[in-house]
């Protein structure tokens, strides 16, 4: 029972020092250890003894997530820096707004994200791409920026991470437990997706209009890329180095997995260069700035993950999945809630998979469930509610990459990554119902 109620208070506790700005490396630790004096593991190591502990178990989770996606960190952040610096980002932003107008700004956001996202362009990374093309957008469009977090997140985690066919490893978790192929009831997928997309952009129009109307405009920020260049390179040669990393992610994915995107980020960062290398003053500056923002951005990431690897560690986070896994009833909503509700806790969509899987997959293909069905289901819950304010993606997109605060951008992003996509979910397990595949 302590150990229940450490790992609800350290929870809670984590999520209310993120709200706050916390620091994560000093709140994760903190909240750890609560967890940890809660559930009896020792908090330092012990010489001859197998025990788990507080900062061992931490580290590992830490350094193993810092050692899976370093280079993908690193290459998407110096990738964005070359876009802002030689001014491609802003050259795409005016070409945008030329041609489809200031109303239509946050949409061109959301349809940067889904492209890449969908090409193969890992989520953790998207962001990093897209920000400055977002930021010259909204500043032209004078939106309030604080709306930049929750349209990089409903383009990345909302209709592409969980759709049928995506590259995402949150489409290809359940392939390895339920045979099934990355399309699995691709028809449910495709109506979902067709309703988060009109409802979250209606809706995310609507928040921004109703901040427009009590007089919020785009702020500019002393660190802001300079946006009164006379001489930008052109939208066509600007979009060349975006679609190189496209094809090139989309083109290698099967035969190298995530070493794909490294490959494809490396040629887009030298794509980037060669071609607006007459308008890159400080090649030496951008590389620097680039590398700085991965390690901040990655560390904020991994210290949430040390903290869920300790929650793991603790025996009541094993009985209340065990719980979750094995409610009353069965079937595919069933296994939706339970990882909803494990995905939510880790804060992490693959993590909420990685747990439930290995026990729901038998429990259910026993009972007869189809195993297209359960796919989808899964991979759309677990994308549901694993937003929280301790998310990986959330805290390294909000504070690390468009360097706002969770009290300003948090809300308008769990609208789009938690309601809209609890909606796509409600959707699909409709279209099962019906008989639609």
């Amino acid at each position: 029972m302590l150990s229940l109620v450490g790992l609800g208070c350290g929870l809670a506790l984590l999520i209310v020092l993120a709200m706050r700005g916390v620091n994560l490396f000093i709140a994760t630790p903190l909240c750890a250890a609560i967890v940890a004096l809660t559930s009896g593991l020792p908090l330092l190591p012990v010489e001859g003894q197998s025990a788990t502990d507080l900062v061992s178990t931490y580290m590992q989770g830490f350094a193993g997530f810092v050692s899976s996606w370093f280079f993908m960190f690193l290459l998407g952040s110096i990738f964005g820096k070359l876009m802002e610096d030689t001014g491609a980002a802003e050259s795409v932003a005016r070409w945008v707004v030329d041609r489809i107008g200031v109303r239509h700004a946050a949409f061109a956001v959301v349809a940067a994200c889904v492209v890449l996202t969908y090409g193969g362009v890992s989520l953790f990374v998207v962001a990093f791409s897209v920000y400055p093309t977002a930021l010259s957008l909204f500043r032209a469009a004078d939106l309030p920026r604080r709306f930049i977090p929750a349209a990089l997140g409903f383009g990345s985690i909302t209709i592409t991470m969980t759709a049928a066919g995506s590259p995402e490893i949150q489409n290809w978790i359940p392939i390895k437990f339920l045979h099934t192929s990355p399309w699995a009831g691709w028809q449910a997928s495709l109506v979902a997706a067709i309703v988060m997309a009109a409802l979250g952009q209606w809706w995310l129009n609507s928040m921004i209009r109703r901040a427009k109307a009590r007089g919020e405009r785009f702020e500019t920020r002393e660190n802001d890329p300079v946006s009164s260049r006379s001489h930008l390179p052109s939208p066509l040669l600007s979009l060349v180095p975006l679609l190189v990393v496209l094809a090139l992610s989309f083109l290698l994915h099967e035969r190298y997995h995530t070493g794909a995107l490294i490959i494809a980020l490396f040629a887009g960062c030298v794509a980037t260069a060669a071609l607006g290398w007459r308008y890159l003053a400080q090649p030496g500056h951008a590389l620097a700035e680039g590398s700085t923002g991965a390690l901040i951005a990655i560390g904020n990431t991994a210290a949430v993950v040390g903290f869920g690897a300790v929650a793991k560690a603790a025996p009541a986070f094993a009985e209340t999945v065990t719980w979750i896994t094995h409610l009353p009833g069965g079937g595919i909503v069933n296994a939706a809630i339970a990882v909803s509700l494990i995905a939510a806790m880790t804060g992490s969509a693959s993590g909420g998979q990685a747990i439930a899987l290995p026990i729901l997959a038998p429990l259910y293909l026993a009972q007869g469930v189809d195993p297209g069905q359960l796919h989808r289901s899964v991979a759309l819950a677990s994308g549901a509610l694993d937003a929280m304010p301790h998310n990986g993606y959330i805290v390294t997109t909000i504070r690390a990459i468009c360097g706002d605060t969770h009290q300003a951008a948090y809300w308008p992003m769990a609208a789009m990554t938690m309601a809209v996509p609890t909606l796509g979910l409600i959707v699909a397990l409709a279209c099962f119902a019906l008989g639609l595949d």
